[in-house]
């Protein structure tokens, strides 16, 4: 897997051990290389992306990192959250790439390139969305009245005893084998590779202190998703698995006609990790909208350049 997942190093961000990879554009295309920029979901890393980086860097330059907190990135107990992480993507683009890029993610990851995206506009000419959360949205539903009863499940789910007791549960690769059926439809993607990236980070050193970190760090997801897809004005691809179990796809249609710049795909038989459960549909959609925005930029420059 390791050669799927091209030249894996580590870097220091504020004194901590950040896992990345990148993998050079085909020298066919090096002229015209956009690089790509990858964010995995919760729970996940950049193996996650095992099917994508070797075909994505046949056109363009691709770089993934681990989230801090995930894969093989260190896991610390700090103040966790979307803000943070945004922090993290714009430093390594800082570092690494330092020229506009297409910024894809899936799940919370693309929740966290979309307010990266807002607070660094400078960072994409592009931004891809698969299965965007809504947790701020999520929180509004709830009624007044039960709030308090909510907070106080949710305070005690959040005890230190209790995370590690799950903890410990729910790492088991069986457990991790029936959960990943439940976020995909087609499971022959769901192999031991798989299993084994999602399985092994758990237990690395200070895994459990840091998923208690973001236990007490939830009020930091909280973003609204909604407001910050008004101030993007970057072309936008969402796609979404009508089979998505873990986030409903009816968010889509609602996402969809917030921004003009969006572009949506609702595909069938697919669930919460489309890029992976079908990466051979995911790329062709990806090429297809990024040579289509290529184009209309080049027309639109030609039709300036006549007036």
């Amino acid at each position: 897997m390791k050669q799927n997942l091209g030249n894996q190093r580590d870097w220091i961000w504020h004194g901590w051990h950040i896992h990345y990879t990148f993998q050079r554009v085909a020298k066919e295309h090096k002229s015209v290389d956009i690089p790509i920029l990858l964010l995995h979901g919760f729970g996940a890393s950049l193996g996650h992306w095992r099917h994508n980086i070797p075909v994505l860097s046949q056109h363009h330059t691709v770089y993934a990192l681990d989230l801090l907190g995930f894969g093989a990135s260190q896991k610390v107990y700090t103040n966790y959250g979307v803000p943070l992480w945004s922090e993290l993507v714009y430093d390594f683009w800082n570092t690494f790439i330092a020229q506009p890029c297409i910024l894809i993610g899936n799940s919370i990851g693309s929740l966290i390139a979309l307010n990266t995206v807002v607070e660094y506009p400078m960072i994409a000419k592009g931004l891809v969305m698969l299965s965007l959360p809504d947790i701020c949205a999520r929180q509004k539903l709830i009624p007044p009245k039960i709030q308090p009863l909510i907070n106080t499940l949710e305070n005690l789910f959040a005890s230190p005893l209790l995370i590690r007791l799950i903890f410990y549960l729910v790492r088991q690769p069986s457990i991790i084998r029936r959960s990943l059926k439940l976020a995909y439809i087609d499971h022959t993607n769901v192999d031991d590779q798989l299993v084994n990236i999602i399985s092994l980070p758990p237990r690395d050193q200070g895994a459990v202190r840091a998923l208690i970190a973001l236990t007490k760090s939830v009020s930091n997801f909280s973003l609204s998703a909604t407001e910050l897809l008004q101030q993007v004005n970057i072309p936008i691809l969402l796609l979404w698995g009508k089979g998505d179990r873990l986030i409903p796809p009816t968010l889509a249609t609602k996402f969809s006609q917030i921004n003009p710049k969006i572009e949506l795909k609702l595909l069938d038989n697919l669930g919460h990790c489309l890029h992976d459960e079908n990466p051979n549909l995911f790329h062709q959609l990806l090429f297809q909208w990024w040579f289509y925005q290529e184009c209309y930029v080049n027309v639109s420059k030609v039709t300036e350049r006549n007036l």
